[in-house]
């Protein structure tokens, strides 16, 4: 193989326009979040995005012993401690229909002094169908907007949505589709999970691909999603394979690209994931509602890396602040 190709700030940078549309993009994720226990009709202020919580766990990341030298040195321990955090998508909570099965599975590593080194927020589809920053804002302060009962924005998300069709109409993106038309009605934890963007590794560029070990599809079909999970991690231990992809050249692994898979660049196992049966932790507790999966609050090396992945850093921080300030005035617990 090739050397990996190495990080460059280049692949973040935004337009004027783009920064103008992330400060509009910013107001409506705060007043999303204000309004948020309405919408939801909760007691506390939800996420602007994956904004129901099914389960809360403590676990292991444990690095592969025959991890390539090259990346190995990156590690300074042989295995870390993490919280993981389950969810829905969708920026409403959902309380009498099916959820749509569009998870979250958010990772964070801790070092031995409990400090974050990584935080990772995967999803059980691998591509996203917006490559474009301002098509991506503006659909985002148009469905902001729906939810604090705009209507009129309607014709605003249509036309979005729109602009994003023809990025969806390649063999890649319409393959997953299909799997995932498939598959949707599978177990949550039998699911892979994955970075739809890029992240750094050190002065490299990866992906990053969770896979579950012996986890049964058609565990818990009877149950709610909730439930299910903790039927599992009740009675079994949670075991995955942690893979990740180098990128070597932008034409087959593109950064700013997110509507196809990468192609051309083998999966690596770096380590796996380990959840004892009964490590439930409480996931209306008010520590763990406040936990924040942003992943700029990484060490550097470890960062997010391209145009859409930069945004999130806006978002994150934005919708944690509005959550902390509200939910501490309502002191909820």
């Amino acid at each position: 193989m090739p050397n990996p190709l190495k990080y460059n700030k280049n692949f973040e940078k935004i337009s004027y326009e783009e920064k103008q549309l992330l400060g509009e993009a910013k107001k409506s994720i705060a007043d999303f979040v204000e309004y948020s226990s309405t919408i939801s009709d909760v007691n506390y202020a939800t996420r602007n995005a994956h904004a129901k919580t099914y389960a809360v766990l403590k676990g292991e990341f444990i690095i592969n012993k025959d991890i390539p030298e090259d990346l190995k040195y990156v590690f300074d321990s042989e295995k870390y401690e993490i919280i993981a955090r389950l969810s829905n998508a969708h920026l409403k909570i959902n309380k009498s229909k099916k959820d749509i099965p569009a998870y979250g599975f958010s990772i964070k590593i801790k070092d031995e002094s409990g400090r974050t080194i990584s935080n990772y927020p995967l999803v059980n589809f691998p591509l996203f169908p917006i490559n474009s920053v301002s098509v991506f804002l503006k659909l985002f302060i148009s469905l902001n907007r729906f939810f604090l009962k705009k209507w009129s924005n309607w014709f605003l998300i249509l036309k979005q949505i729109y602009k994003i069709i023809p990025s969806t109409m390649n063999p890649s993106f319409m393959k997953n589709v299909w799997k995932f038309v498939l598959n949707k009605n599978n177990f949550i934890l039998s699911f892979d999970y994955h970075s739809v963007g890029a992240y750094r590794f050190d002065d490299k560029m990866i992906k990053i691909k969770i896979s579950p070990r012996n986890v049964h599809k058609n565990f818990g079909k009877r149950s709610k999603v909730k439930q299910s999970i903790e039927n599992y991690c009740i009675a079994n231990d949670y075991l995955a394979d942690v893979f990740i992809q180098l990128c070597y050249d932008l034409k087959d692994q593109p950064i700013n690209k997110l509507n196809v898979e990468w192609k051309n660049s083998p999966f690596i196992k770096i380590g796996e994931i380990k959840i004892e049966k009964n490590s439930l932790l409480n996931p209306k507790g008010c520590e763990n509602e406040l936990l924040s999966f942003n992943p700029f609050e990484s060490a550097e090396i470890f960062q997010p890396v391209g145009k859409i992945q930069k945004l999130r850093d806006e978002a994150y921080k934005v919708s944690l602040q509005t959550r902390k300030k509200i939910n501490k005035l309502l002191k909820y617990k």
